[in-house]
């Protein structure tokens, strides 16, 4: 099977800079997308860092003797133990962190991790599934039932995360498994894109445009939607060669 994917960011209409990271390494079958807290300088170091460490953890020499799912946890225990050290170090630093969403593809079997409020969905022509769940104060009052999902809509604060990677120095990712079939498509993205474009949009675009073109269309779509905060959007597709 065939994996192939595209992604890009921008710092969107509002912002000064871009907090956002991402990465796409094909050989090592890792794709994140991590959306930095704590200031401009604290987001776009605690990003950065975030995305280093799991791609080191992942390409370490004896990553393939452990379990996906330890790999994973290890990956996320490394990095938010290294951005919350850094912040201990550097007082500027202090209170960053990171969302950080992301997949590692391995014997057929895609394994998508994720800490704060960065989505992955899964598209199939022609619908459109969340797979992540936010670690949101609006997505946990809403799981609780102190609000719908229509009222979280209008909510002052939809940004606040209630897990992230380094604010503590320890964390927990959800792990999701899924066995890998042609024709899945993977969307990542940071609250640039899922707080300014509603699912039931990002769902036309996959089913009007080829999936090699979605990733500009997107960003573009977040930015005519206000362009309230940086935009990171990468799409994952696999198909029969």
């Amino acid at each position: 099977m065939r994996m192939q994917a595209w992604g890009s960011s921008d710092k969107g209409l509002k912002r000064e800079g871009n907090q956002d990271s991402y990465l796409i390494d094909d050989r090592l079958g890792v794709f994140i997308v991590a959306d930095g807290v704590g200031g401009h300088f604290g987001g776009e170091v605690a990003s950065a860092l975030a995305v280093e460490t799991v791609r080191e953890v992942v390409n370490h020499p004896k990553a393939a003797e452990f379990r996906p799912r330890e790999v994973l946890a290890q990956a996320y225990e490394e990095a938010s133990h290294r951005i919350f050290d850094r912040a201990t170090q550097e007082p500027k630093l202090n209170g960053m962190g990171t969302t950080m969403v992301m997949s590692y593809v391995r014997d057929n079997k895609i394994y998508i991790a994720n800490v704060g409020d960065s989505r992955c969905y899964l598209y199939r022509k022609p619908f459109l599934w969340q797979l992540t769940e936010d670690h949101s104060l609006i997505n946990e009052q809403v799981r609780l039932g102190m609000m719908t999902e229509e009222q979280a809509k209008k909510m002052i604060g939809k940004n606040v995360i209630t897990r992230s990677v380094g604010f503590e120095r320890d964390v927990f990712p959800d792990v999701i498994e899924r066995e890998i079939s042609s024709g899945d498509i993977f969307l990542f993205c940071s609250d640039g894109l899922s707080g300014m474009v509603p699912d039931n949009e990002l769902c036309s675009i996959f089913n009007l445009n080829p999936v090699d073109k979605v990733v500009p269309i997107m960003i573009k779509k977040a930015l005519d939607h206000g362009g309230d905060d940086n935009v990171t959007v990468l799409v994952l597709n696999f198909h029969d060669v």
